[in-house]
């Protein structure tokens, strides 16, 4: 037998797996789903796993968000994610930039100690950051969020695009000079529009990872006016101390994991395509 005449059987073991993967992955989904529609007397008469009773809780949703201040943790929440990641791709490009295209004594070095960086763990840090950010009064606000956010992602930042930019051919930048860009020109109405899909990829990685970080909105937050989404469902449980309302709880769940799943969903291929790209280059 020729080993083509097995490729249908590799196809539909392989579909079996994705189908089973997808599954183990949409499941948590659902049951989130199901259980934010339901109330305390549902979860302890029933299965955890059980569909919930007609009619459907929507109202746990309106619940979270008026009565736990889940408005105010969006949209604190937003606010840091979309600054921090603009300021960390803007901090990310320019530098990359210049070890990229204007090596200069020590470049590789600090393009070394630049990567080193990510692999400290952040947790090392965060007793000394508290101590300065309180020290610059930054705690307790979400400039303080922005700032430590935007600098723990400029590493990665700097990983990704410090190839892109190194791809790109010599002879634009000359062509701009020539037509009178001064540096910062050349760089932001040309090499910067180039390397968009380094830039995509760098933001979106950016933003997931903000939008559901915990530990730095906790410590560097104590005041509920700037709580970010995680920190403000952490909050939502302990204020329910002995009685825990499992519906609304999970409804809040759900209102932090749908705009990531979203904005994953309609850019995951540029996220795979832009760290490609980047390796390649």
């Amino acid at each position: 037998m020729k080993s083509g005449g097995l490729n249908p059987i590799f196809k539909i073991i392989f579909y079996a797996i994705l189908i089973i993967w997808g599954l183990s992955v949409l499941y948590p989904l659902l049951w989130t789903l199901l259980d934010a529609l339901k109330n305390n007397d549902q979860f302890f008469r029933k299965m955890p796993w059980s569909l919930p009773d007609i009619p459907l809780l929507w109202s746990n949703f309106t619940y979270v968000w008026s009565e736990f201040s889940f408005d105010k943790y969006f949209m604190n929440s937003v606010v840091v994610t979309i600054g921090s990641t603009f300021l960390g791709l803007f901090l990310a490009a320019t530098t990359a930039y210049v070890l990229a295209r204007y090596p200069f004594k020590g470049s590789n070095l600090l393009y070394l100690i630049y990567i080193a960086s990510m692999m400290i763990p952040f947790s090392l840090a965060l007793i000394p950051l508290f101590f300065l950010l309180n020290s610059m009064h930054l705690t307790n606000s979400s400039l303080g969020l922005i700032l430590v956010y935007a600098s723990t992602l400029i590493a990665f930042g700097i990983f990704v695009l410090v190839g892109f930019f190194k791809s790109l051919p010599k002879e634009l930048e000359e062509a701009a000079a020539i037509d009178g860009a001064s540096y910062f020109g050349i760089f932001f109405r040309v090499m910067l529009p180039l390397s968009q899909p380094g830039l995509i990829t760098v933001g979106i990685v950016n933003v997931l990872n903000i939008w559901n970080e915990y530990i730095i909105g906790t410590i560097l937050v104590n005041d509920p006016v700037h709580y970010t989404l995680p920190v403000g469902i952490a909050m939502m449980q302990a204020q329910m101390q002995y009685r825990t309302e499992w519906g609304p709880l999970f409804a809040g769940l759900l209102i932090t994991m749908v705009p990531v799943l979203v904005i994953y969903m309609f850019f995951q291929r540029q996220i795979a395509s832009g760290i490609t790209a980047g390796a390649i280059k």
